[in-house]
């Protein structure tokens, strides 16, 4: 006679939930980022003049988040998980790149700190050719220069055409009266 040494059965629908538990987190998330978008889109100040005030976009980013997370948070409650990840390059023993992530967080904040101080294109290219680097690429100046370019174009779209305040700094103000 031997003695059964298999583990006591689970519920199968826990189970499966705490195997696939961070779905489930990153769509809470998700849905606390949308809920947080929302509310704080209602903070934006309108101008009485506005056709299509500076709150739609914000709105409609919300919407989609807080749907979307819904869609998932559903979907995973009822058992429906994404398909595990079965790329040749990905290595599940892999472990996390402290150094880059803290250095894109960085450059993150900097950008942040960076808009008022020089402008939100000069920013918007530290950021992109800094998250080059970080990433690992070779010719870190030409994302540096993408990003400018980026940044400008952004600028212009929605800073001039849409009227929405991101500011030139001091380093673009010249070309302040060319777009």
């Amino acid at each position: 006679m031997t003695a059964d040494t298999s583990p006591a059965p689970r519920q199968a629908g826990a189970s499966r939930l705490s195997r696939h538990v961070g779905e489930l987190i990153f769509a809470v998330l998700l849905f606390a980022l949308g809920l947080y978008a929302l509310i704080g889109s209602f903070a934006i100040r309108v101008p009485g003049n506005a056709q299509v005030g500076p709150t739609v976009f914000p709105m409609l980013v919300s919407v989609i988040l807080l749907g979307s997370s819904a869609v998932i948070i559903v979907g995973t409650l009822r058992g429906h998980f994404g398909p595990a990840e079965e790329g040749e390059d990905i290595d599940p023993n892999a472990k996390t790149d402290w150094l880059t992530l803290a250095k894109l967080v960085g450059l993150v904040i900097a950008h942040i700190l960076l808009i008022p101080l020089i402008g939100w294109a000069p920013a918007a290219a530290v950021l992109f050719g800094g998250a080059a680097w970080s990433l690992g690429a070779k010719r870190w100046w030409v994302a540096l220069l993408v990003g400018l370019a980026v940044g400008l174009i952004i600028q212009i779209v929605f800073g001039e055409l849409l009227g929405l305040s991101l500011p030139l700094g001091p380093v673009l103000s010249w070309l302040g009266p060319l777009i």
